[in-house]
């Protein structure tokens, strides 16, 4: 089993490799009846899209999506929708430059998963890293914009990044349509001026920088989810956790809840006008035993430093000896900064999944 499938009522195949023709996903699930066009998902491939800022990878990928299945339209419709039946995507690579990859076909990137792959497969992509590359994530954001259709307009999910190496945000600066302003997703506009130098300095060096990147989903309602082995921040942060580069995920306060008391930790509730239940604080991110408890549901996520760099590391080949490595061509010297369309497009897949099993098990 190659494991390239996420989901369970709605279900996602990604497929492609970096340096392949074309990549895409197949979504199995979606229920008939929703408005979806091209254009509806490419408005959020445009988002993680590279050669965006000199602070990305400058590979040139339109990242034009083209549905190939799963739509309908003609003149009883007012415009394409979907059928119930698998919906197809296919995304075009036009932007290879395999020659950058010659070097070190035959040498394992130390922090990459050629060595892993060799073990696991024999053999191996070393075009762009093939499979194990970030490009695979353009299928998970167009399969995202047919869960953020699944889930409606009153869901929002959206994710900005909070931390690139050790400079942190100022929380009290957060501003979410500060987002928009800058290449960085940063919700802090004197946070985004520092990373600019930062990251210049750092492509300079030849080296790269990990980041965290938060993301938040409001109005989910209280009891999507399931006890036990089908918890909705477990499944979660497997979903954040198959992100490439991705080291560690929290939900809520996470980590810091070990430094709390049980008192400090706990969200106090009172009544709320509208007869249900008004939290005091949110450090649970949302999820309790499992459950969505109406609350925004709330996850961070680390991001390693890119591997390919041009600092010169030790290594060996895949004949065993000793060797050297550096890498070149067109990378990102913090691939953290297009991660959070990614992370918004896997909260997006899990929480559709959990509506439509909710919906299955209770009607509701």
């Amino acid at each position: 089993m190659s494991h390239n499938t996420f989901g369970h009522l709605f279900r996602v195949t990604t497929w492609g490799e970096s340096h392949g023709p074309a990549l895409g996903c197949v979504v199995d699930g979606c229920p008939p009846g929703l408005p979806l066009s091209g254009a509806d998902i490419q408005y959020w491939l445009n988002r993680r899209a590279p050669g965006t800022s000199r602070f990305v990878t400058q590979r040139r990928e339109p990242d034009e999506v083209r549905i190939l299945s799963g739509v309908f339209e003609d003149d009883r419709t007012e415009g394409p929708l979907t059928t119930g039946t698998p919906i197809s995507l296919l995304i075009e690579n036009v932007d290879q430059r395999s020659k950058d990859y010659g070097d070190i076909r035959d040498l394992y990137r130390p922090g990459h998963a050629d060595y892993v792959y060799d073990a696991k497969y024999g053999l191996r992509d070393y075009r762009g890293g093939g499979r194990s590359s970030a490009r695979e994530t353009a299928a998970r954001v167009a399969a995202g914009a047919i869960a953020r259709r699944v889930l409606g307009e009153d869901i929002l999910i959206r994710a900005a990044v909070i931390q690139i190496g050790a400079d942190a945000i100022d929380r009290a600066a957060w501003s979410w349509d500060e987002t928009e302003n800058n290449p960085f997703w940063c919700p802090d506009a004197a946070a985004a001026k520092r990373w600019e130098a930062l990251l210049d300095q750092t492509r300079k060096d030849g080296d790269s920088l990990g980041a965290l990147v938060e993301v938040e989903a409001v109005g989910a309602p209280a009891g999507w989810g399931s006890p036990i082995y089908g918890k909705l921040d477990a499944e979660l942060a497997g979903a954040l956790m198959s992100i490439n580069a991705v080291k560690g995920v929290e939900i809520g306060a996470g980590f810091a809840a070990a430094a709390l008391t049980g008192a400090q930790n706990a969200d106090e509730m009172r009544a709320g006008a509208d007869g249900k239940p008004r939290f005091l604080s949110n450090h649970a991110g949302g999820v309790l035993g499992g459950i969505s408890t109406g609350q925004p549901i709330v996850a961070r996520v680390a991001i390693k430093p890119t591997s390919s760099i041009l600092t010169p590391r030790q290594t060996v080949d895949r004949f065993g000896r000793d060797a050297e490595v550096s890498t070149t061509g067109r990378h990102d010297p913090c691939v953290g900064i297009r991660a959070a369309p990614v992370v918004e497009a896997m909260t997006a897949c899990v929480l559709a999944d959990a509506m439509l099993r909710h919906r299955g098990q209770t009607g509701g």
